[in-house]
């Protein structure tokens, strides 16, 4: 799937250390701002424990996870929606992504320089969003000049453009994001075709110090931002979690252990991402390989047969459908044909998570 998330936040929050971590990408990591000039992009596995599962029951030479695209993108500065820091660059890399990641600093240290001189997730959020909400406010203004000249000559679908910029502008006149807002079918399809970034839906990242990982004054304060917003909380420490990523297996099991944690928080947020996204996963399972395969939620068979190659899709005839309960219940394919457990499913199925799936194809 060739959709991607972008990871946004102030200067020096710790959003390139959180990339590498994530990507053992290498972007640079400076305590100055500006230090991500051109947006580093990685792909970033999902960790996904089923995997595991559908292996102890299908020997396989290799399991593929699914994966996820991520964008850093250079630090944000008040004023980027008029230019200043890099806000052009700024607001052209976070238009090309379809959700953002928004990397919140909720830890005290006085050897890595804020911005703004104190630490405040809620006044760094708040920043951000302004400068967004300003950004898609001059988008939506030009897009409604551009369409009321065609529309008041009577065209239906400029009619239709200038009415959804008329409601997007005077919910981003009152400081909100687009996202939420309320429109018909015809002014979805106009929104879309708008690109706004405030449109698009948003994940924070509370990066802590060790001491945080439980939490802390700071990320109580996003996290009840986040619940009037609609939006999604990650915490983790990127310190810590750019020193696991670092370790091999065992290593990083006793690691885990002795913080008191259950899984890396990059596992965490990897899977956050990609239900982000509005992504879920299907797997297919024999002897060379074991692969989780990524479609869009309320994706149908023939769509989700074409993630593996177009000609799949295009000489789509049935699927084949079975679950992991069933799988580990009955411990093989033929003994779920046996059992009347494997479904076979046309083309107006809809996939669901977790599904496992075998195409019947004619090209």
């Amino acid at each position: 799937m060739a959709l991607k998330a972008g990871i946004v936040g102030l200067p020096n929050v710790g959003k390139s250390t959180l990339f590498n971590a994530l990507t053992a990408a290498g972007a640079k990591s400076e305590n100055y701002p500006f230090c991500t000039i051109e947006p580093n992009v990685g792909i970033v596995a999902v960790p996904d424990p089923r995997l595991k599962r559908i292996l102890a029951q299908i020997a396989s030479e290799k399991v593929i996870p699914a994966t996820v695209e991520i964008v850093d993108i250079a630090g944000l500065v008040r004023g980027a929606s008029k230019g200043e820091g890099l806000g052009n660059q700024f607001l052209g890399h976070i238009r090309s992504t379809d959700a953002i990641v928004q990397v919140v600093r909720c830890f005290e240290d006085e050897d890595i320089t804020h911005v703004d001189g104190e630490v405040n997730p809620l006044r760094d959020i708040d920043t951000i969003m302004t400068e967004l909400i300003l950004a898609d406010l001059e988008a939506a203004e030009r897009r409604r000049d551009k369409y009321q000249k065609v529309a008041k000559s009577g065209d239906k679908e400029a009619k239709v453009h200038v009415a959804t910029a008329e409601k997007v502008i005077a919910r981003l006149s009152d400081g909100l994001p687009v996202r939420g807002i309320a429109l018909s079918e015809e002014e979805d399809k106009s929104l879309a075709a708008s690109q706004l970034i405030t449109a698009k839906p948003t994940l924070y990242v509370c990066n802590v110090d060790e001491g945080g990982l439980k939490g802390n004054a700071y990320v109580d304060a996003v996290k009840e931002h986040a619940a009037k917003d609609g939006s999604g909380v990650v915490i983790l420490c990127a310190a810590v979690e750019a020193e696991i990523s670092e370790l091999d297996e065992d290593d990083r099991d006793m690691f885990l252990e002795d913080m008191g944690l259950e899984e890396p928080g990059l596992a965490v947020l990897a899977r956050a991402v990609y239900n982000l996204l509005g992504l879920q996963t299907y797997f297919t399972a024999g002897p060379k390989e074991i692969r989780a395969w990524t479609v869009k939620r309320g994706a149908l068979a023939p769509q989700a047969a074409g993630v593996i190659h177009t000609d799949f899709e295009r000489g789509f005839i049935r699927a084949e459908v079975y679950s992991l309960d069933n799988l580990e219940k009955h411990g093989s394919e033929p003994a779920m044909k046996a059992a009347g457990v494997i479904a076979v499913e046309g083309k107006e199925y809809v996939v669901q998570d977790g599904d496992i799936m075998h195409f019947r194809f004619n090209v």
